[in-house]
Formats: C-alpha cells, sequence, structure tokens
C-alpha cells in the first residue's frame, strides 16, 4: 500500500510543488487547507467592533489551492484553527508587544498550529507523514537548513519539537527557488507566478500601525537622542518601533541618520542614536529561554542567527538550567528581546529560543 502523506497547502507555490513532487514520488496525497484567521469571529472574543475588514486573501489563497490539488489529482481539506492561533499565536504576539519586546509570530505558528494542531488532524486522516512547503530538510532526524541560502527556513523551525519533526517531510528543501517556480510553471500549477506572501503568517499584509490599533491602544511618547538627551520628536507607540530601526521615526532632519537603541517602557521613551555603526546598537551576550534544543547533546561552540536571513555569528553557549548564555565577544548589531536566537552545527539546525535580555560589559541593555 502506498504511504499517505499530508500536506498543509497555503495557496502558494512552494506547497503546491511539494504536492506535486510528493504525488510523483508514489505517495498519497491529500491536502489540507489550514484557515487561522477571521476578523468577525475575533470581533466577537473582543467583544468589540475593529477597523479590520478581513484584507488577508485567504479565499483566494483556497481556491488556488483548490484548483493546484484538482490539476494534480488529490483531494483537499479545509480546517479552521481560528481560536487555536488567537489562543497560542496572536495573544503572544500582543503580550510581547506590550512589554517592548519584538516577536515572531510565525515560530510560534509552526510550534503549535502547524506542527501540532495540523499534525493532529493529519492523524486523524491516517497520515503515515505530514509535509509542508518549507525550505528545509530532514536527514536522520536531523533538521538540516535548505539548500537555497536565501530561502532557508529553519530559523522559523527552531521551536519545533524532536517529537514533533517525526515522520515529517519537506518535499522541496533541495531546491532553490527558482527551480520550484521552474516545476510549477512546467507543469501548468496556478501558482507558478504568484507572489510570495510577506506578510505575518496566516494574517496577511496589512498596515500593522492600523491593524494592531485595534488590540493595542497606542501611547505616544518621547523620541530621545540617547547620546544628549535631547528630545527630538515623538513616537506614536512603543510596540511599532524594533532595535535597529531607523525608517518610520518622522524625526525632521535626522530622518535615517538616527537608529532606534532601546525602549524604555516606565517612561514610554524610545532612545535613538546617530550613526549605523553607534556603540549602543552592539551588544556581546545575551540570555536565551524557552529552549528547544535539537542536538544529541549539549556543545558549547557553534554559531547563531539573532534574525532571519542574518549572517551566521561564532557563539559561546553556556547552559544554566532552563536557560542558555550566549556570548558572541566579536559584537553584534540588533540583537533584539523578542526574536529568535536560532543554533547552527554547519548545516544541521540545533534548536533555538527566545532573546529575553540583551547585554554589554555585563549591564543589561535596551532600557526596558
Amino acid at each position: 500500500m502506498k504511504k499517505r502523506v499530508v500536506l498543509g497547502l497555503s495557496g502558494g507555490v512552494d506547497s503546491a510543488v511539494a504536492a506535486y513532487l510528493l504525488k510523483e514520488q508514489g505517495y498519497e496525497v491529500i491536502g489540507v487547507f489550514m484557515r487561522n484567521w477571521d476578523s468577525q469571529l475575533n470581533n466577537d472574543i473582543l467583544g468589540n467592533p475593529t477597523n479590520d475588514n478581513d484584507i488577508c486573501p485567504q479565499e483566494q489563497d483556497y481556491n488556488d489551492a483548490l484548483k493546484v490539488c484538482e490539476k494534480i489529482g488529490i483531494p483537499l481539506h479545509r480546517i479552521d484553527f481560528i481560536k487555536e492561533y488567537w489562543d497560542y499565536v496572536f495573544t503572544y504576539f500582543l503580550d510581547e508587544l506590550k512589554n517592548g519586546r519584538t516577536p515572531n509570530p510565525d515560530i510560534m505558528c509552526n510550534k503549535y498550529i502547524k506542527f501540532d494542531m495540523f499534525a493532529k488532524e493529519a492523524n486523524k486522516l491516517g497520515a503515515d507523514y505530514i509535509a509542508t512547503g518549507h525550505y528545509a530538510r530532514m536527514k536522520d532526524g536531523m533538521l538540516l537548513r535548505g539548500i537555497d541560502d536565501n530561502k532557508d527556513q529553519t530559523y522559523f523551525l527552531s521551536q519545533v519539537s524532536k517529537e514533533q519533526l517525526k515522520n515529517v517531510l519537506f518535499p522541496i528543501g533541495h531546491l532553490n527557488k527558482k527551480e520550484v517556480r521552474e516545476i510549477a510553471s512546467k507543469y501548468n500549477l496556478i501558482t507558478a507566478k504568484k507572489k510570495d506572501s510577506t506578510g505575518i503568517c496566516f494574517i496577511g499584509e496589512r498596515n500593522m500601525t492600523k491593524f494592531l490599533e485595534n488590540y493595542l491602544p497606542n501611547q505616544e511618547g518621547d523620541i530621545v537622542d540617547i547620546d544628549t538627551n535631547k528630545i527630538l520628536g515623538k513616537h506614536i507607540g512603543l510596540m511599532y518601533y524594533t532595535i535597529g530601526q531607523r525608517r518610520g521615526l518622522n524625526i525632521g532632519g535626522y530622518e535615517n541618520r538616527m537608529f532606534v537603541v532601546g525602549k524604555n517602557l516606565d517612561k514610554n521613551i524610545l532612545y535613538v542614536a546617530l550613526g549605523e555603526d553607534n556603540e549602543y546598537l552592539y551588544s556581546d551576550s545575551c540570555i536565551v529561554t524557552d529552549v528547544n534544543w535539537l542536538g544529541d547533546e549539549k556543545i558549547n561552540k557553534c554559531t547563531a542567527k539573532f534574525r532571519y536571513r542574518q549572517p551566521d555569528n561564532d557563539v559561546e553557549l553556556e547552559f544554566i538550567d532552563d536557560k542558555i548564555i550566549v556570548k558572541y565577544p566579536q559584537l553584534v548589531k540588533s540583537v533584539t528581546p523578542g526574536q529568535a536566537c536560532v543554533f547552527y552545527l554547519n548545516e544541521r539546525c540545533l534548536g533555538g529560543g527566545i532573546i529575553k535580555e540583551v547585554r554589554k560589559n555585563n549591564q543589561k541593555l535596551w532600557y526596558l
């Protein structure tokens, strides 16, 4: 009997090609479209109307996924995880923003939705394997980077546990993006030229300032030059800014020359500094919690990424209870609380955690 693979289909080109390749490899393939956001239901949760008109084109994505399945000759199921997404991903996203950090909801979406809730539904469908269109690879139980360095998505899989990664297939991890689109074009898949989504997972591309106003009230405050203590302007709410940001500060003649270097939640101050190499942008260590370790054993030297598509940084690790002290004496720019710190040993992803505190010369930075 053919092995059954239940594949998460998003309506994009990557999962479409994943479906085609799995079918060609002789698997019995079942597609599942996950619907995780609904503005009306979220209004009901809030108890008040929002200015969100649900611009996320989920229906178009579903229709595209349906056409891909019809073309390939596989069934498509549609499953709602709206409440689960709210409870496990979006609430986390809002709580982190309230605390002045810069969260990555896509990482939590993988942990709680795609490789947990979805996997459980796949098991109900009799899956031998689950699959997604991520640019990543599995080999001998190890999570490896995707071949395409520019598209590798192991950073976003760093909170997925060893148990969750069992019986997982990543059909396009050995391809680059150009090859994926060429396969889609060759077999006339409707998503061959479809633009990649760049918005938040399942929420889509939105005006984030207007969108977040639905859930977090804006609190204006001062923008202060940390070197001179001079007030340069007003920010629209600390949650809208991240360490290293320079665009959108609206501080007149300083525009594009000042960089965000810190926040003071108690005083509602956004600190900025002049120049992209300002000393306040750099740190030499951080504390990482919520650690998901995928390695066979703990090691003290490897490389790490502190944000997606960042070059690898040499680091030294000190494991203390349920956290890791990550040291990088060469200094790294714009390491940011709330972001993921993901560890690598050559092509292998060793897992990761969430940056809770950033330090320099044994002093906590960012004035949170």
